[in-house]
């Protein structure tokens, strides 16, 4: 099976030896997005909720650039700082997902100083 790269400048570059996603057997693989914004590579200022936004921001830009929409997408993991964060995160990640939201895990995990919140994404590809 081969796989294809997805690189696109509107969103962060990786900060380590990973892809932005890959793309195989139809299925697009989003690594990990957080709180950077695309053209500084600078944290996003702000609690929860504005992470949340740069985040999906982040993976909506990656799936554009082959395509796709959040539509697309079948499957996220979610790792917050904090579970007490919970339902503000909740609040903002159900506006990108209104309609038949993906499967979704969502856990508690140790982040980069600084960041509350972040998103892995599977994507089908037709």
């Amino acid at each position: 099976m081969s796989k294809r790269i997805v690189f696109t400048e509107k969103a962060p570059e990786p900060l380590g030896p990973y892809s932005q996603a890959i793309i195989s057997g139809g299925f697009v693989f989003v690594s990990g997005q957080i709180l950077l914004e695309p053209e500084i590579s600078k944290l996003v200022e702000g609690g929860i909720e504005a992470q949340t936004v740069q985040v999906l921001e982040n993976l909506k830009n990656i799936l554009a650039s082959i395509n796709l929409t959040l539509a697309d997408v079948v499957k996220t993991s979610v790792y917050l700082s904090d579970l007490s964060d919970f339902q503000s995160f909740n609040m903002i990640y159900s506006r990108y997902f209104e309609i038949n939201p993906p499967a979704r895990t969502t856990a508690q995990a140790g982040l980069i100083a600084g960041v509350l919140v972040e998103i892995d994404a599977v994507a089908k590809k037709s």
